[in-house]
């Protein structure tokens, strides 16, 4: 039902990717727009926007399909 598509970020301008399982995500959510910024501009601004410093990220492991990530909470 839902292909990868390479969107252009607003802030950056590089292109990034909004995978099939983000997109399932965003329909089972109701969401409607697709994302305007990468993953970077998206981390950036969330920092930028708040009055505390920047946020401490700490690295992951998806137990589904093994990828590495970063999230902003110690997983355990």
């Amino acid at each position: 039902m839902f292909e990868d598509k390479v969107l252009v970020c607003q802030d950056c301008g590089q292109e990034f990717v909004f995978t099939a399982g983000e997109q399932e995500f965003y329909h089972e959510k109701g969401f409607e727009n697709e994302p305007k910024r990468c993953k970077d501009c998206r981390q950036n601004r969330r920092s930028n926007s708040s009055n505390r410093g920047p946020r401490e990220m700490f690295k992951a492991v998806c137990a589904d399909c093994g990828v590495e990530t970063e999230v902003p909470f110690k997983p355990v």
